[in-house]
């Protein structure tokens, strides 16, 4: 386990990534946080707003009580702040929301009123300090998403296939992309640190085919890669039957069929990795407790299929799967954006 305190250099990233985000003087920021959240992520998200002169103050809640007795784990949709009205009013004033809740608001029910008066978000995701250091954004890195996501927005079908047998398509049509490096720079916008994907969230009955997890693809839920082949099969959004033989299979069975709720097995979103910084073989390096595992849904190449909370199609639940996979080859109609794991020229 890592060490957590308040590294200068780390006070040095944080207010250099919030340059990015134009967080200038005088700005209200809103350092969201709950009371399991990380101490050291608060600490010098604190000290480089006030080194930036941003007008900032905490708002920390009470990490709710479990729903259930299944563990939750990198859902994207923090409860902490509970639909509580004068919270959402409170962070819908500000300049700035720098969300360090454990889970974060990137796919919770709150963020579109906090962002619908202008205020941006800012999410930290719930890492070791030493992973953010070494995959600052960068305005390059957000141009090359940026134009990524454009693709996507343009195109009518993505279809993914590999080696391993996956075959799947995602009809995209009115679907927007959206693609980031980590930097909410605009009114309304929503930034993410560590970042660096081109995504959708697909509309309502838009994605079918098969998908194949292959050994060295990863459950980022379970924080593990996996050893055993997975295979999903989906109509309509849904996974409908889950085969494999090995403990990676009856792993993702057995948490899935704990919800009991038909939308834990339908699609959240689906995209590629960006980040050239970001390793897929960085899980191996650090304990769990000091990883959230956010970087492997970036690394260049990867084909990023999710499971959960998808507000497009209006989905909300609590069991959220990331599976970033290697050697995936991705089209966008004709257009090869992907080719066996590696990213096209254009987007290098």
């Amino acid at each position: 386990m890592l060490i957590e305190r308040a590294e200068g250099k780390w006070v040095a990233d944080f207010v250099e990534v919030f340059g990015l985000c134009k967080i200038r003087r005088g700005e209200v920021v809103a350092i969201l946080s709950e009371s399991q959240s990380r101490p050291v992520l608060t600490e010098l998200a604190e000290l480089a707003l006030i080194q930036m002169g941003a007008r900032a103050f905490h708002v920390r809640m009470p990490t709710p009580r479990l729903e259930s007795s299944i563990p939750v784990r990198s859902t994207g949709a923090s409860q902490a702040i509970g639909e509580l009205q004068p919270v959402v009013q409170l962070l819908a004033a500000c300049d700035v929301v720098v969300d360090c809740t454990v889970e974060g608001l990137l796919h919770s029910p709150e963020r579109a009123d906090i962002l619908s008066k202008g205020a941006r978000i800012f999410m930290i995701s719930n890492e070791h300090p030493e992973i953010l250091e070494r995959l600052k954004p960068s305005h390059a890195l957000q141009e090359k998403c940026l134009a990524g996501a454009k693709l996507i927005t343009g195109a009518e079908i993505m279809k993914i296939t590999s080696d391993a047998g996956t075959n799947l398509t995602v009809n995209l049509n009115g679907t927007q992309g959206r693609g980031s490096a980590g930097i909410a720079d605009k009114p309304g916008s929503f930034g993410y640190w560590p970042a660096g994907l081109c995504i959708c969230f697909p509309r309502p009955d838009s994605v079918n085919g098969t998908l194949v997890l292959s050994p060295g693809d990863v459950n980022l839920t379970f924080k593990r890669y996996l050893d055993t082949p997975v295979t999903f099969h989906i109509e309509n959004d849904y996974v409908v039957s889950i085969e494999g033989s090995g403990i990676d299979a009856e792993l993702i069975r057995g948490y899935y069929r704990s919800w009991n709720q038909a939308d834990a097995y339908a699609v959240s979103h689906v995209g590629w990795g960006m980040a050239p910084s970001a390793r897929w073989d960085a899980l191996a390096m650090y304990d769990k407790r000091d990883t959230n595992g956010t970087e492997l849904r970036a690394f260049a190449g990867n084909f990023l299929f999710s499971t959960g909370a998808n507000e497009t199609a209006g989905r909300y639940t609590g069991c959220h799967f990331d599976y970033p996979m290697r050697n995936c080859t991705v089209f966008l109609d004709d257009h090869c954006v992907v080719d066996s794991g590696s990213l096209a020229k254009e987007l290098l």
